[in-house]
């Protein structure tokens, strides 16, 4: 990726993220809204080595991890090792096809529900059904479609 087009993804990124607040927070629209830290995660993570992605996926889960006391770093844990893992799949699959990428949001998306309900412990964590089997797969295609569209808009497709 050239220069501009890293520009352009930082930028994605940070508007994503603060979107994700936006929504979340000032708005109080919560589940309703896609989680667009793990998309701008994601987005990232295909473009920057393991390390940054980790670290940027640290950070967002901090920010998050920030508004709620209870599991305090069971986010910041996820989306590290989301990040990590994403940053990955550069290496693993080569080239940006819309099959991989509905694929990869999805399943990076489900991953982080996953490892955030096993990371808050037992004392938090909804009931495994109804968290994994049924609300993570809806909010994986939520975040595919808005993540879809910010890789289409950006240009990052045609690279």
């Amino acid at each position: 990726m050239n220069r501009r087009g890293r520009g352009v993804l930082v930028w994605l990124v940070l508007v994503l993220a603060a979107l994700h607040f936006l929504l979340h927070l000032s708005l109080g629209l919560g589940a309703v809204t896609p989680d667009l830290l793990v998309v701008g995660l994601l987005l990232l993570a295909r473009q920057v080595g393991m390390a940054a992605a980790a670290a940027t996926g640290f950070a967002f889960g901090l920010m998050e991890d920030a508004l709620s006391l209870a599991a305090f770093g069971a986010n910041a844990l996820a989306l590290a090792v989301v990040g990590a893992l994403g940053a990955r799949t550069r290496d693993l699959f080569v080239g940006d096809s819309v099959l991989f990428m509905v694929s990869y949001v999805a399943l990076g998306k489900w991953l982080r529900d996953f490892l955030h309900w096993l990371f808050v412990g037992p004392g938090l964590r909804d009931d495994f059904v109804g968290s994994m089997v049924l609300r993570a797969p809806l909010a994986a295609l939520y975040a595919t479609a808005v993540g879809l569209a910010a890789w289409a808009v950006t240009g990052m497709r045609r690279e």
